[in-house]
């Protein structure tokens, strides 16, 4: 059983203390000033770290003398640039990274990149590890790097797609000694931990057990017979997948952190388990069980770092209904729901009546057009015109993370690989999501960078289907 259901969850030195942290993602056409939200945290919650998804100057600034630690996050789009210029590398260091620090922002980490092993691009990848090395040369060059690691977190498709338990789990083949090992040689190095979003949600179907994912008391145990260890619970598993790798490569000593976790409030009639009951029951029992020093059957007795994802809603990023309704709290800071990490009193109160979960879930999904099917007419997702390169390469690592969306043809080698542009690997990943999901109008959306167009894009050897 255990192999079936690890298949479908995988498609999509020990820590002294749990840390709780939140994701603070931005993607959203109404939120509070980013100064109220470093407050709030501070005094209305119990969270200790605060993770954002870019490196926005004011956003970070707004978390000056909270005492939170504070994750930064370095867009895709300059990983290159940091990993072809040492120059350039200290230059950011000390003109975006030092001024926080002198003014009391508390940041303790910098995550270059977002899921970039699992992504399509293969210069992004090469640079990775390069632009690494370099940020950690320059924070030890501007005296910080006593504060301040380097890391990188990872969806679990850096995982090979083959592992059917998690005491088989093992890194995707040709990225393990590539990039993979080198990687964690540095965080050995370094002392920072291999960051991981695991996302539980993503692996349920008719056929997985709801209780599983949830952590419920009474879930029906799922034993690993490559080790012979009981599981209970999915994230676990997914945790000792990484562990399973991790040790096969000799690196069983670097920590493991859950840079992301969550359960959306709202989604499409066709999604399963989402509901705002169900994104607390899971939120709460996920900083429970990693707090509470038991561990996973493959590293018992010990505590997990975990941040949840997210902190509010984001109406702009591209996907199902879900995607969008991650969020802890509403734009005005009352609770979606009780996920266990407000304490303040002024704080606490019932979840708004501003947006339910059920109104957000009755929103109807759009069919395909007919007039166009009835016709004959093909349409194809591709970016639009004026869009911005940092957000196509956020919607090429948004598709190409998913379960069950084959990039493989603008990988090295791929049908589509050449021309290796941004535009163009865009164009193919777009689609294919767009072509994946019915050719809904919605699901060409990506924050307002895609269009439906009735021009065949294919180019070359490379067929837009």
């Amino acid at each position: 059983m255990l192999g079936s259901v690890f298949i479908i969850l995988l498609s999509i030195a020990a820590a002294d203390a749990a840390g709780i942290g939140v994701t603070y993602g931005r993607r959203a056409s109404s939120l509070p000033p980013p100064v109220d939200v470093a407050r709030f945290l501070a005094r209305g919650t119990i969270v200790d770290r605060v993770r954002l998804l870019n490196a926005d100057p004011l956003a970070l600034r707004a978390f000056a003398g909270t005492g939170l630690a504070v994750d930064m996050t370095v867009p895709n789009a300059l990983v290159p640039r940091l990993a072809d210029s040492v120059a350039f590398t200290r230059q950011w260091v000390r003109t975006r990274v030092a001024p926080l620090a002198a003014a009391g922002t508390n940041v303790s980490r910098i995550l270059v990149g977002r899921e970039v092993i699992s992504q399509a691009n293969r210069t992004l990848l090469l640079a990775l590890v390069p632009a690494m090395q370099n940020l950690h040369a320059a924070l030890v060059g501007a005296s910080l790097d006593g504060k301040i690691t380097v890391s990188t977190a990872h969806s679990l498709g850096v995982l090979d797609a083959l592992t059917t338990s998690p005491s088989a789990g093992r890194f995707r083949e040709g990225y393990d000694a590539a990039v993979v090992k080198p990687l964690l040689g540095f965080l050995r190095a370094t002392g920072a931990p291999f960051m991981v979003n695991a996302y539980p949600f993503y692996g349920l179907t008719d056929d997985t057990p709801l209780d599983f994912a949830l952590f419920r008391v009474g879930a029906t145990g799922v034993m690993d017979t490559g080790s012979g260890l009981l599981y209970t619970n999915a994230l676990d598993a997914q945790l000792d997948a990484v562990h399973s790798a991790m040790d096969r490569m000799g690196f069983g000593d670097v920590d493991v952190v859950v840079a992301e976790t969550g359960w959306p409030w709202a989604g499409e009639d066709w999604e399963k388990g989402v509901g705002a009951d169900l994104a607390g029951d899971y939120n709460r029992n996920a900083i429970r069980h990693l707090g509470s020093g038991v561990g996973t059957p493959l590293r018992p007795n010990r505590t997990f770092e975990v941040s949840i994802f997210s902190l509010f809603d984001e109406d702009l990023k591209p996907g199902p209904l879900s995607q969008r309704h991650f969020g802890l709290f509403h734009a005005d800071m009352t609770p979606v729901y009780d996920a266990g990490i407000l304490t303040a009193p002024e704080y606490v109160g019932p979840v708004s009546s501003k947006v339910t979960p059920a109104a957000a879930a009755a929103v109807p999904a759009p069919a395909p057009d007919a007039t166009a099917a009835d016709s004959g007419w093909r349409r194809w997702c591709v970016p639009a015109p004026a869009a911005d390169a940092a957000v196509l390469q956020e919607n090429i690592d948004f598709v190409c993370g998913q379960g069950g969306i084959d990039c493989s043809a603008i990988r090295l080698g791929g049908s589509c690989y050449e021309p290796d542009t941004l535009q163009a690997h865009a164009a193919y990943a777009m689609n294919l999501y767009f072509r994946s999901n019915g050719d809904h109008e919605f699901d060409c959306e990506f924050g307002h960078t895609g269009v439906v167009t009735t021009a065949d894009p294919s180019f070359g050897g490379c067929n837009f289907t």
